[in-house]
């Protein structure tokens, strides 16, 4: 670590605790099909639209692209469209099937132990989060003091209002927390923040090139390594 030692831990959700973003993939597509809307996001235009940070802001930039008019009839229906993609996220998650990512569950005890601060910034809706949390910590039991989740700040990542809001609830400065995300627009959002960032890159983002990362590591049990924790 070339900075000084950090206070508190700020995490990413999507791709960062957990690889969530092929159930997410699948909620959409399941929300279309339900909604008679003909379309399908398939494994590789779905990782070009993870480049828009933001479930509805996917759909906007996704519904934009067609002509008209499947473009006018379909923009309306986002609110919609993504309620019902949260929802069916959500039972798939509480159903057990996105377990944390390896050594998560290992970092965030060990940054308890040692007095860590924990908080989470992510473009996903508080939903989404609690969902995960509640799946993989059990209900009300999660650690995390602040959760800066979904419209709670106008510009979503790589611009850096979810991380200033999440710094101005924990009332730390930047240079008191390290951030773990795993794309580049993650990595940008924190250091636009001023807060340094540990890469831990999830499967849709392997090809990006984490600019301006403090350290890009293979998983959360590496952090512990980075900060000079034993890894257990």
């Amino acid at each position: 670590m070339t900075r000084q030692p950090p206070r508190a831990l700020i995490f990413d959700v999507d791709g960062t605790l957990a690889e969530t973003e092929e159930l997410h993939r699948a909620a959409f597509n399941q929300a279309f099909a339900e909604a008679g809307v003909d379309a399908f996001w398939s494994e590789d235009l779905y990782g070009r639209l993870l480049a828009v940070t933001g479930g509805k802001e996917r759909l906007a930039t996704y519904f934009s692209s067609l002509e008209p008019p499947d473009r006018d009839r379909l923009m309306p229906q986002i609110p919609e469209l993504h309620a019902r993609k949260t929802r069916l996220y959500g039972e798939a998650v509480r159903a057990g099937r996105v377990p944390f990512r390896e050594g998560i569950a290992e970092l965030i005890d060990a940054a308890i132990t040692r007095g860590f601060r924990l908080a989470i910034a992510t473009t996903t809706t508080a939903d989404n989060v609690a969902a995960l949390l509640e799946a993989n910590l059990g209900v009300g039991a999660h650690p995390f003091e602040v959760i800066g989740a979904g419209d709670c700040v106008a510009a979503k990542k790589p611009a850096p209002d979810i991380y200033l809001h999440v710094l101005g609830c924990l009332r730390l400065e930047p240079v008191e927390a390290l951030a773990v995300e795993d794309s580049d627009n993650g990595v940008r959002s924190a250091n636009a923040a001023g807060i340094a960032v540990v890469a831990t890159p999830s499967n849709y983002c392997r090809q990006h090139d984490f600019f301006g990362a403090l350290a890009v590591v293979r998983d959360a049990r590496a952090i512990m390594t980075l900060l000079g924790w034993n890894v257990p």
